[in-house]
Formats: C-alpha cells, sequence, structure tokens
C-alpha cells in the first residue's frame, strides 16, 4: 500500500493549533496522526469505500 512518506506543510492559527495540540493529546494521538485520519475519511467520502484500490494501483 503506501510505500513512502510525503510532507505536507499547512498554515494555520497559532491559538487553532494550539488547541488542536491539546485536543489530540486528550485522545493520546499525535497531531499527524490525527490529520492522516482526517484525510483518510475525506478521500473515502469523496472515493467511496473502495478508494484504497483507485488511490494505490500502480496504474500512475
Amino acid at each position: 500500500m503506501e510505500k513512502r512518506t510525503a510532507r505536507l506543510t499547512v498554515l494555520v492559527d497559532p491559538k487553532k493549533k494550539e488547541a488542536f495540540e491539546k485536543l489530540c493529546e486528550i485522545e493520546d494521538v499525535t497531531p499527524s496522526q490525527k490529520i492522516r485520519q482526517f484525510m483518510r475519511e475525506y478521500i473515502e467520502n469523496n472515493l467511496g469505500p473502495e478508494w484504497k484500490e483507485q488511490v494505490f494501483s500502480d496504474k500512475e
């Protein structure tokens, strides 16, 4: 499936970042883990439950 990682830089309001980090700490996840979860959910909502076949196919 996932063969490598890529960096995504996002600019956000510092107060929102702080609140997000505190909520992640309460949930015992890292901010990166939570962002990856949000991305998976967004992709699935838009491409459907079979999105992995579409995204991770070797046909590029």
